[in-house]
């Protein structure tokens, strides 16, 4: 039995040491009640400003929101840097492995990441989110199809889908042609819809799903900023490969635990398999573009 947690928190935004402090408590706190992986949300190391709008409307940026920005670019990490190297050596100590979200700065482009980081090998990969939503397009750069890459690790093959990456239908066969068997999802959407949706790629992919959402509260953002910055709702889970909730979703902070059986994946796959005998190649072909 492989035993894994996610963690329901928010960030402290603009503040990276005390964030990393928190990111401290949960690696903690899971590892000592026995967890071999620990998921964290989506952004965690760096922040999701929910809410703000950096001055911009269409045709138009103002001067304040350009200091927003900037404020907001001084809060993400390097990668590698600092901080990574400080996940690594949590992750050495506790003998646990990690996914966490972060924002990254490269140059002067940030992107959306998520990080698998092993207790022996380090940051293994690193992943930056596909396709920004909405107005997270105006703060976070495209990634690349090169870091859609299933980790093979000793506790299971590890993939990740950040936020609404997993309502893309390519992206999803993507990690199933990989043999994902940890489909981790790191996001910020609380909805019933979300919920829904994980049971979904569970079921359909035959493999654990983890899900962790961040709790934002008021209280995590600058004081000047409280009355605009909005909050999120946590809600994470974890679900087996037939779809049934194993964890979650509660709505309070909190780290949800589950014992997965590994083998539950093989059996699932009995009578479906979509990227095998129920992908029917004769008649679908899937050739993924990574250039």
């Amino acid at each position: 039995m492989l035993k894994v947690a996610v963690a329901q928190a928010g960030s402290i935004l603009f503040d990276i040491p005390r964030t990393l402090d928190r990111v401290e408590t949960l690696c903690r706190k899971a590892a000592a009640q026995g967890a071999q992986l620990l998921v964290l949300p989506e952004a965690m190391v760096g922040g999701y400003p929910k809410g703000l709008s950096f001055g911009a409307t269409v045709g138009n940026r103002t001067d304040e929101g350009r200091e927003l920005f900037r404020r907001y670019m001084e809060a993400a990490i390097r990668c590698p840097g600092p901080e990574t190297a400080q996940l690594e050596s949590l992750a050495h100590e506790l003998n646990l492995y990690l996914v966490s979200g972060a924002v990254e700065r490269d140059g002067n482009t940030l992107y959306c990441i998520s990080l698998v980081i092993t207790p022996n090998g380090g940051v293994v990969a690193k992943h930056r989110k596909l396709m920004p939503t909405g107005s997270e397009r105006l703060i976070w750069g495209f990634g690349g199809g090169d870091t859609m890459q299933v980790v093979q690790t000793e506790i299971g093959r590890i993939g990740m889908a950040i936020c609404w990456e997993n309502y893309m239908p390519l992206y999803r066969q993507h990690l199933y042609n990989q043999g994902v068997e940890l489909w981790c999802a790191p996001t910020v959407d609380a909805r019933e819809m979300w919920q829904t949706s994980m049971k979904h790629i569970a079921y359909e992919g035959r493999c654990f799903v983890l899900s962790a959402c961040q709790q934002l509260a008021t209280s995590d953002w600058p004081a000047d900023l409280q009355e605009i910055g909005g909050e999120i709702h946590g809600r994470s889970l974890i679900v087996s490969p037939r779809g049934e909730l194993l964890a979650g979703p509660v709505a309070e902070p909190d780290l949800l635990f589950a014992e997965l059986d590994m083998d539950e994946i093989q059996r699932g796959k009995f009578d479906l398999d979509v990227a095998g005998h129920y992908s029917r190649p004769d008649v679908f072909r899937f050739e993924p573009r990574l250039d």
